[in-house]
């Protein structure tokens, strides 16, 4: 079994007092944060701050620091299981025009109840609703 470890951001921005996150969207379909695999001798918040830079060309992000939510899960890659951990973090951005990647097809803004009904998976949901949480308590 391959081990992989992944780090990504949940990243919003206020807009007329509403909170909005941002969703990519995949080529395999889904819709889903920004996300990539740890490069050798990074930390996970330098390949978050990376993959993030390299999918959006987003550079200002200020990290909510109470939050920190790993989630795993197995895929199957040319024949071989894969054992998947990503870590994601919450993060601010004044940004709102983006510049996504070939890695991805589009993008878009979204309040929370919007954002649950795009979201695919429903670790990406949990996640989700923990920085809502989160964001509700101290915004």
């Amino acid at each position: 079994m391959i081990e992989e470890t992944s780090a990504g951001i949940v990243l919003f921005r206020i807009e007329n007092s509403k909170i909005l996150f941002l969703l990519l969207h995949y080529p395999s379909g889904h819709w889903d944060f920004v996300k990539g695999k740890m490069e050798k001798g990074e930390t996970t918040h330098e390949t978050a701050i990376r993959e993030t830079m390299e999918e959006t060309k987003i550079a200002d992000i200020i990290f909510i620091e109470e939050f920190e939510e790993w989630i795993s899960y197995d895929f199957q890659y040319k024949g071989e299981l894969v054992h998947k951990k990503v870590v994601f973090f919450l993060a601010e951005t004044k940004t709102k025009e983006i510049e996504i990647s070939h890695e991805h097809l589009d993008h878009i803004w979204m309040d929370y109840n919007k954002a649950m009904k795009k979201i695919t998976f429903d670790n990406a949901k949990t996640i989700l609703t923990k920085a809502q949480s989160l964001l509700e308590k101290t915004l």
